[in-house]
C-alpha cells in the first residue's frame, strides 16, 4: 500500500514537471529570420504563472565561434530553457548575452549565464535602470512564478558600456547596440545586425498587440528611438511582442500609433481640452481596434500622454 503511494505521488510529481517544462517548451520554439538568426516568440498576454512570465521575444545569433544570445527571459529557469531550445539548432556554445533593456523578463535570465561563464553586453544606461528597478522587479516576477522564481538573482553586465552606440564582431558576424531615445524603459537599445539587415527592437516595437505607455516610458523618446530604426532602414525587425515583419506592419502597427498619440494629444492641448475630454476623443481608433488588448489598454495609454505634454 505505501509503495503503491510513493509510486502514485512520484507519477504525479514527473507529470506536474513535465506540464512545467511543456508550458516554456510551446514557446521556445526556433523561428529563422535570416542565415543563423533566430528569435523564440513569447506570448502575447500579461506575464503569467500559465506562460512562465515569458511573454515576450528573445533571440539568438548561431556565428563560427558560439551564439549571441539577445535578451535572457524572466528567470533562471527560463534561461536554462532557453539554453535547451537553442541546443536544437546547434551545438555551439552561448558566449555571450546582449540586453535590450531593463524591463523584468529582459534580462533576469542574466545570473544563469554569467554563472557559466558567459559574458553580458549592454549599455551604462540601460544598467543602471536594471539596477535601480531590480528589487521591484524581482518582487514583482516572484508573486507570478512563486516556486517557479526559485535561484534567480539579479545579475547586470560586469562591465557595462558607455555611449549611445557600441559596436562589435564576434564569429564573423557585427552586432550593434543603439540608443535612440528613452523608450519603453529608460535606457532600452535596438540590436542592429548590420550583415542580415535585421533588427530586434526590444519593447521599442510591439506586433498584433497595443504598446503600453507607462508612468516611467517616455513617449517622445518612443518616437525619436523610432526614427532611429526607421533610419536603419531594416529589411526585417523581430518586435519585443508580436511576430517578425518588415517595416510596413512596423509603421501600421507601432510606428503610427506613436504619431497618432502625440498628434492627437498635442492637438488636444492647443485646443485647451481638459483630460477627459482629450481620452474620449482620441479613444476611437479603429485602425489600432485590430490589436490585442486595445480595448483595455488603449485609453490609458492616451490618458498618460496627455499628462506627460501637458507637464513639458
Amino acid at each position: 500500500m505505501i509503495r503503491s503511494l510513493l509510486l502514485t505521488v512520484a507519477l504525479l510529481a514527473s507529470a506536474a514537471t513535465h506540464a512545467e517544462e511543456e508550458t516554456l517548451g510551446t514557446l521556445l520554439v526556433p523561428l529563422q529570420v535570416a542565415d543563423g538568426v533566430y528569435y523564440f516568440k513569447g506570448s502575447l498576454e500579461a506575464r503569467t504563472f500559465e506562460n512562465d512570465a515569458f511573454n515576450l521575444n528573445t533571440g539568438f545569433v548561431v556565428t563560427d565561434a558560439g551564439v549571441v544570445l539577445i535578451d535572457s527571459g524572466p528567470s533562471t529557469r527560463a534561461a536554462q530553457a532557453i539554453e535547451r531550445a537553442v541546443a536544437t539548432v546547434t551545438d555551439k556554445p552561448i558566449r555571450y548575452v546582449i540586453n535590450t533593456g531593463s524591463q523584468d523578463h529582459r534580462w533576469l535570465g542574466n545570473a544563469y549565464f554569467a554563472d557559466k561563464g558567459v559574458a553580458i553586453v549592454a549599455l551604462a544606461r540601460t544598467v543602471e535602470t536594471q539596477q535601480r528597478e531590480a528589487d521591484r522587479h524581482m518582487e514583482r516576477i516572484q508573486r507570478i512564478l512563486m516556486a517557479r522564481f526559485e535561484g534567480t538573482r539579479a545579475v547586470t553586465a560586469e562591465a557595462p558600456v558607455l555611449g549611445d552606440r557600441h559596436g562589435f564582431r564576434f564569429g564573423g558576424r557585427s552586432f550593434e547596440l543603439i540608443y535612440g531615445g528613452d523608450a519603453h524603459f529608460p535606457g532600452d537599445v535596438i540590436v542592429w545586425l548590420p550583415e542580415s539587415r535585421v533588427a530586434f527592437s526590444g519593447d521599442l516595437v510591439y506586433l498584433d498587440r497595443i504598446l503600453g505607455i507607462h508612468p516611467w516610458t517616455s513617449i517622445l523618446g518612443l518616437q525619436k528611438a523610432y526614427a532611429a530604426l526607421v533610419a536603419l532602414e531594416p529589411a526585417l525587425v523581430v518586435p519585443g511582442h508580436g511576430a517578425a515583419a518588415d517595416m510596413t506592419k512596423v509603421q501600421a502597427e507601432t510606428g503610427d500609433y506613436y504619431d497618432f498619440l502625440i498628434d492627437g494629444v498635442t492637438a488636444s492641448l492647443a485646443e485647451w481640452e481638459e483630460l477627459d475630454q482629450a481620452v474620449e476623443r482620441l479613444s476611437d481608433a479603429p485602425q489600432f481596434g485590430h490589436l490585442l488588448h486595445f480595448d483595455e489598454w488603449h485609453r490609458a495609454n492616451v490618458n498618460r500622454v496627455y499628462l506627460q505634454l501637458e507637464a513639458r
